[in-house]
This record gives C-alpha cells, sequence and structure tokens, in this order.
C-alpha cells in the first residue's frame, strides 16, 4: 500500500476520502482546536458515541434519525417551529418563523438548513433550491422582491457556477458565475436588444468577446474592464470595418477604417463614437440579498440537564454549556481500521498535505506527540504612566485623536472620489498648551498633529461600523495605553488600548508613502469583500512620529491558548524557549505547530475564498 502512494498522488487522495467515509470515530474526533467539551461529559472518553441512528455524512443529503419526534414549539423569543425534532434541534422535515418575518420550510440536519427547502424573506424575496450547513448551496432559484430571478448553481450563498439571471429591468444573463459576480464565459442582452457574447471578469466584460448593436453594428475583439481595450475589429452594418488597437487614451489608440463601397463616410470614422455608445449600457447589478440564511440563529436554549443527551459541540459553533479543554489533540485516523498502517499512513498523507518530503530528517510534525499545555500570561505590554518616557507622547496622541474624531464634518458617502486617496490630502493642527479657536487646553507642551486622508478613513470607520464615541473612549478614555515590545524585526513600537480592541503601530515614512498608495485599492476591497480577513486600519496621523491605527486581530471572545506567527516558512521557524517560558501570550512559530484542523466542508470552501 505504501508502495502505491509513493508512485500515485491519486491513490493517496482515493485512500484519504475512504479513510473518512469509512471512519465514524475519526469524524467524532475531527473537533476544532479550540476543543470544548459538555460539562455532562467532560470526564467522558473521546470514543464516546450516540444512540441514535443520525446521518453521519452532511455532505449527503440528511435523513430522520430513529429518536426524532414530530413537534411544534414557541420558543423563548417568540419564534416558531413546527415538524419533526431530535436533540434539541430541528432534524428532518420543518417550518421555522423567526421573529423578524423570515420563513424557512424545508429540511434539517442537527439544528441547520440540509437538504431542499424554501427561504422567504419579509421583503417577500424567495429562494428554494438545495442547502448545505445552513448555506444557500446547491441548485435553486432566488427570486427577489423587485422581479429579479437567478436559476443556477449555488456555493455557500453566492452564485457560482452555471446560472441564468433575469433582471426587472428586462435585461438578463446566462453564463457562468464566480463568487456572486460573473466571471468565465457568458451572454448577457440588454432590454433593448444589444447583446454581449462573451468572457467576464469580476462581474464586468473583461477578455475576449463580441458586442452587437440592434442596428447591425458590432465590435469582436479584446475587452478590459467593461471596455475595448487590445486588438479588435468594429464592423458597421453598411460593411465598413474598422481594425487595430483599441484604447480609451487617444495616444495609444492606433487603427484603419476601411470604408465599404455604400459608406456616405470615405475619409475617416471616430472609434469615440463606440465608447460613447457602450456608456450607456448599465450593467443590471441585480438585487443584495437582506439577509442571508445562513446568519439566521435559531431561538434555542441550550442545556446539559441530561447527561445521556447531551452533545459535544463540534466545529460548526453549536452546543450546550461547555468547559474549555485547553488542547484537544485532534486526529483524523482510525487507529483501529485494519486496512492501513495508522501512524505511517497519517505521517505520509499529512506529508502531502503540507508538501513536505517524508524523507527529511528535520520534519517534525509527528501526530502522536501531545501539544504543549502552555501557562497562562499576564497581560501583555507596560502600563504607560507618569514618568514612562512615551508617557508625553500617549498625552499628545490621545489629544490629537479627540480632536480628529470629534471634529465637525459632513456625512460622508461611501462613494469618494479619487482625490479623497491623494497623499496630499491632510490636515495639520497645532496644539498650544493654552489651547486655542479649534484645540482645548492642556498639560503638555506644544505639538503638531497631522492627519492624513482624513475622509478615507472616516469613510473606513463607518464602513467598519465603528461608533465615534466608542472609538474616543476605547482610545482616549481615563485607561492608559500598554506599550509592547516589538515581537518582529521592523523595529516599530506597538501599543494597545485598554480594552484590547485597537493596537497603535508606529511607521516610517518610506512605509507611510506605500501605504497610502495602496489606500485606495484596500479600501475597495474590504468595501467588496464584508467578511474579509484583511486587517482593519482606522487612523493613519502623526505626531513627532507616523503611526496608524488598526484592529486588534488576537482580540476574541474566545480563549487564546497558542499563538502563532506563520509565514510558510521552515527555515529558522521554530522558538527556542525551553517550556516553562511558554504560556498563552508566546509567539510560536510554523515548525512548532504540530496538529492539523478538520474543518466543515463549509467553513473549508469559505476559507479558501
Amino acid at each position: 500500500m505504501m508502495n502505491m502512494l509513493n508512485k500515485e498522488n491519486s491513490t493517496v487522495s482515493r485512500a484519504w476520502e475512504a479513510t473518512l467515509r469509512k471512519t465514524h470515530a475519526a469524524k467524532k474526533r475531527a473537533n476544532s482546536i479550540f476543543g470544548t467539551i459538555a460539562l455532562a461529559n467532560a470526564t467522558a472518553t473521546n470514543t464516546t458515541t450516540t444512540t441514535t441512528n443520525a446521518v453521519e455524512d452532511n455532505d449527503k443529503n440528511c435523513t430522520i434519525s430513529e429518536a426524532a419526534y414530530f413537534t411544534e414549539k414557541i420558543l423563548p423569543n417568540g419564534e416558531y417551529y413546527k415538524g419533526q425534532w431530535c436533540d434539541n434541534f430541528p432534524e428532518g422535515q420543518g417550518k421555522y418563523y423567526w421573529i423578524d418575518g423570515c420563513m424557512y420550510v424545508g429540511e434539517w440536519h442537527k439544528g441547520k438548513t440540509m437538504g431542499r427547502g424554501r427561504f422567504r424573506w419579509p421583503s417577500g424575496a424567495t429562494y428554494e433550491g438545495e442547502f448545505k450547513s445552513g448555506y444557500m448551496d446547491g441548485t435553486g432559484t432566488y427570486v427577489g422582491s423587485n422581479g429579479d430571478t437567478y436559476k443556477g448553481q449555488w456555493v455557500m450563498n453566492l452564485k457560482h457556477g452555471n446560472g441564468i439571471e433575469y433582471y426587472a429591468n428586462g435585461d438578463w444573463y446566462e453564463g457562468e458565475w464566480r463568487r456572486g459576480l460573473r466571471y468565465g464565459i457568458g451572454k448577457y442582452q440588454w432590454h433593448n436588444k444589444n447583446h454581449y457574447d462573451g468572457e467576464w471578469k469580476n462581474g464586468v466584460i473583461h477578455g475576449n468577446g463580441c458586442f452587437v448593436w440592434i442596428n447591425g453594428d458590432q465590435y469582436d475583439g479584446c475587452w478590459e474592464d467593461g471596455m475595448p481595450k487590445g486588438n479588435g475589429t468594429y464592423q458597421l452594418s453598411d460593411g465598413s470595418f474598422y481594425v487595430g488597437y483599441w484604447s480609451k487614451e487617444e495616444n495609444e489608440q492606433n487603427g484603419t477604417y476601411h470604408p465599404s463601397e455604400s459608406s456616405s463616410n470615405d475619409v475617416e470614422w471616430d472609434p469615440k463614437i463606440v465608447y460613447n455608445q457602450l456608456a450607456d449600457c448599465k450593467i443590471s447589478p441585480g438585487e443584495k440579498v437582506p439577509i442571508l440564511p445562513s446568519q439566521k440563529r435559531l431561538g434555542i436554549s441550550y442545556s446539559s440537564n441530561n447527561a445521556e443527551k447531551s452533545r459535544r459541540p463540534s466545529i460548526d459553533g453549536r452546543g450546550s454549556l461547555v468547559l474549555e479543554r485547553p488542547f484537544d489533540k485532534m486526529n483524523l485516523w482510525d487507529e483501529n481500521d485494519n486496512d492501513f498502517n495508522s501512524f505511517e499512513m497519517s505521517r505520509q498523507l499529512d506529508c502531502e498535505f503540507y508538501g513536505v518530503n517524508p524523507a527529511e530528517s528535520n520534519y517534525k510534525f509527528n501526530p502522536v506527540l501531545p501539544l504543549k499545555v502552555p501557562k497562562p500570561g499576564n497581560r501583555q505590554g507596560e502600563t504607560i504612566s507618569v514618568g514612562h518616557k512615551n508617557y508625553e507622547l500617549m498625552l499628545n496622541l490621545q489629544l490629537g485623536i479627540r480632536h480628529s474624531v470629534g471634529r465637525p464634518a459632513p456625512p460622508t458617502s461611501l462613494d469618494l472620489k479619487a482625490s479623497a486617496f491623494d497623499p496630499k490630502e491632510k490636515i495639520w493642527t497645532r496644539f498650544p498648551p493654552e489651547g486655542s479657536k479649534y484645540t482645548p487646553p492642556h498639560q503638555s507642551c506644544e505639538f503638531k498633529w497631522k492627519d492624513y486622508t482624513p475622509v478615507v478613513f472616516r469613510s473606513l470607520r463607518k464602513l467598519f461600523k465603528v461608533d465615534p464615541a466608542d472609538y474616543m473612549l476605547s482610545i482616549c478614555g481615563n485607561d492608559a495605553l500598554r506599550e509592547l515590545s516589538s515581537p518582529g524585526k521592523s523595529g516599530s513600537f506597538f501599543y494597545l488600548t485598554d480594552d484590547d480592541i485597537y493596537m497603535i503601530k508606529t511607521m516610517k515614512k518610506a512605509e507611510v508613502k506605500v501605504f497610502l498608495k495602496m489606500l485606495a485599492a484596500y479600501y475597495n476591497h474590504v468595501r467588496s469583500f464584508e467578511n474579509s480577513l484583511v486587517i482593519k486600519y482606522y487612523g493613519l496621523h502623526c505626531v513627532k512620529v507616523r503611526f496608524v491605527i488598526m484592529g486588534n486581530l488576537l482580540r476574541s471572545e474566545y480563549t487564546i491558548h497558542t499563538r502563532f506567527d506563520l509565514k510558510g516558512s521552515s527555515l529558522g521557524r521554530v522558538t527556542n524557549k525551553p517550556e516553562s517560558e511558554i504560556n498563552s501570550t508566546t509567539i510560536l512559530k510554523d515548525l512548532d505547530l504540530n496538529f492539523i484542523f478538520k474543518l466543515q466542508k463549509a467553513w473549508f470552501h469559505k476559507f479558501c475564498w
């Protein structure tokens, strides 16, 4: 078997899949690294199994377990459920009404919409089709409140695959979708019968394609961001044509006009006509789903009174009252499976997963070694109090932020002009000790305060739903900041707010220049992807030193037992500290990571995206 693994990677993949399908125990143990267990089962072994014959594979259509029964419930928060019920969750066929007016009728599995069903929004919009782990996933039809209708494939609430959408204004699109956007080969027809057939990228015409006007004119060639760019040919209905290189920039445009015998224009033809015509051909954005089915929570109170029926919470986040285990070592392989040499097989597959040669002597991953359980650490950082070398800098920083955020400003729109991102867009303010018309008196020495691109960062705070009062209270309240020693090689200083929500990092002048160049792209990205894992920035300022205010990535509602700085490298990526010095605030590195993560399939797709 091992020889086959060494010869064919495909055999490894098939073996892995077969193991996961066959091994119920492995499914049971594939818990989150934050491993939690129910209080009632705190002393139970990892091999405890339930007595019901529930569905083992969430990827298949669910069926009703033998323990399920029919019920009708009015939940404590006023929500209503009628249908099959098992183990404190909807299981099988059922209907659920939320208090905001949303409703779902269809199949359930362990409290999540799973299988075929119909979801209705208060606005009248509906989705009917397949669900997986609470997401619209599979084949389904969405009808918006304005009449927009999409029929096709979905992945994790997004149009993904092949589908056709009819818009309320009479337009329609049929073709490929990716992550909710037109992407790939597709045809779009406007209500006036103009149509485009060709390539798309991120929702706009991009690549090679042909646009045909109702009057018979057509352009066939290269496109970029919705406009002709590159080599292409425009053919008029009278037989004339223009061929060459296309661009909106006149100095790049280069082509030749060939009039037909019947053409009335024998001299030249202006390609600008095409760009003017295309400017009127707007792509319908479609209706945005008001709230996603996967965001809906059930009004169910969790209890672990019955020790026999209490559930071990899994990675999907559901569960009863729980007691955290600092490290529940995850093992995806079943030691009792006689078809495999467990340790060697898991090691081979783990090597395959990480792209590591198992013959390398410096490969430290060993699935049977226990994780180091770190000792709880003290609060990070040194509090900046009177007498600290940076105490005055902290006071100046807090005064400046209070002034910047509290300064009256007109309501900001999230649609910003390009000028707002200009690096020259900055505001200088002088803070004399006696105060001025715009600044309060203070006990520090006089200082100058600079705000970089204030309109952009005000819009970012609005986009990230940051309340100005809470923002000022966190940074400028009565509690002092804490100074952290730099964990990296940048030489920057880091400061944490007392509530751990915000982190302040000093920056060099060259870093600020690069950051401002990236700001427009960053703004567009976080606006397009509201669940982006990219760190959130809230302000860029200067007072003696330049610094940026950002969200503290390591602040979490969960207890953090270990912290890793992963760079995807093995050279020098190990923490050379004795075990006695490792605690919950120690920054570990790549080769210290001696476990793997098993994600729910829906989470896996979302993480990859």
